[in-house]
């Protein structure tokens, strides 16, 4: 089990600038930060894309570093990304230790310009809610050392990522806070009608246990009143012996109302485990992979609410 984190200080917290800066990285930076004359911002993966591109609409140019279905745990970056990173005048990230590929992603690209949004200011992480079972020995754990990461998966967190977003968008372009304030209530109603949905709809299915193979639900199953029990921490291409013992060991251990993969994960094994275990299978959605409208994230997690629903009875 992972030690708790503590909360990020809020004072003036949005805002980091780098220094230093190589005749490459100079030269990069002096090319236009779009050709649109907008505000270039770049955002790490595709639910902090989809809040940027939410906030920021028409009046800013948002790029996605990671592309949507690559894996974000341990991504790997590309001389594209440090260009892209050298080239923005705002880059927004997640946070809680997610991008670990950021930090000498941002020192390589050497932009003493480039403002730096953390979405999850103010979030304080979670560990203790989502209990990993594990087997007497245990293969290498991927740890998330600033607390769980996946806060977007909350839709009264995605609110204040949203709102972290477009105060740290104001801060860096004035000029379209109007825009950026206008645009981030709009999706924050949005976000607001979801919570209510999701409340209203699992009330009626209380203390609802699933097993999942990515520890990414906990901030949701916290909100609702759900218990997840994550089999491994971070996705894998295919389940190890260890993976599938840890899974028979929870569904000894709790009362398991489902199985739930992601989309894109190979399933065969995960279809015998579950009728071995007499559990459904089903997809949850993590937003990792998708669309990138900003109105996917509703889409996606709608989904994700009907899988509950039909699940939890």
């Amino acid at each position: 089990m992972l030690s708790m984190a503590t909360g990020c200080s809020q004072s003036n917290p949005n805002q980091r600038t780098t220094s230093e800066q190589s005749p490459q990285a100079q030269e990069a930076a002096s090319t236009p930060q779009a050709q649109s004359g907008k505000t270039k911002v770049v955002a790490t993966f595709l639910p902090i894309y989809l809040f940027t591109k939410a906030v920021a609409g028409d009046v800013a140019d948002v790029e996605i570093l990671v592309p949507p279905g690559t894996e974000v745990h341990e991504y790997q970056a590309t001389p594209a990304n440090v260009k892209a990173i050298a080239t923005a005048k705002v880059l927004v990230k997640n946070g809680l230790g997610l991008e670990e590929f950021l930090e000498g992603t941002v020192k390589n690209a050497q932009n003493p310009q480039l403002t730096e949004i953390d979405a999850s200011i103010g979030i304080k992480p979670l560990n203790e809610i989502s209990p990993v079972v594990k087997t007497a020995q245990e293969e290498k754990d991927h740890e998330h050392s600033q607390g769980n990461p996946h806060v977007w998966l909350d839709p009264v967190l995605a609110k204040q990522q949203v709102t972290n977003i477009k105060d740290g968008l104001i801060a860096a372009d004035p000029s379209n806070k109007a825009t950026y304030e206008a645009n981030a209530t709009a999706y924050i109603k949005e976000l607001e009608s979801l919570n209510s949905e999701f409340q209203q709809t699992l009330q009626k299915n209380p203390s609802c246990t699933f097993i999942t193979f990515h520890d990414a639900f906990p901030y949701l199953a916290k909100r609702y009143n759900l218990k997840q029990v994550a089999v491994v921490q971070i996705p894998e291409d295919q389940l190890s012996p260890t993976d599938v013992q840890n899974a028979v060991n929870a569904v000894k251990k709790y009362k398991v109302k489902a199985l739930f993969s992601e989309p894109g994960v190979d399933n065969k094994l995960l279809n015998s485990l579950s009728k071995d275990l007499k559990l459904n299978l089903r997809t949850l959605d993590s937003l990792e992979t998708g669309e990138t409208d900003p109105q996917h994230y509703f889409k996606a997690m709608k989904a994700n609410l009907q899988t509950l629903e039909t699940s939890c009875k």
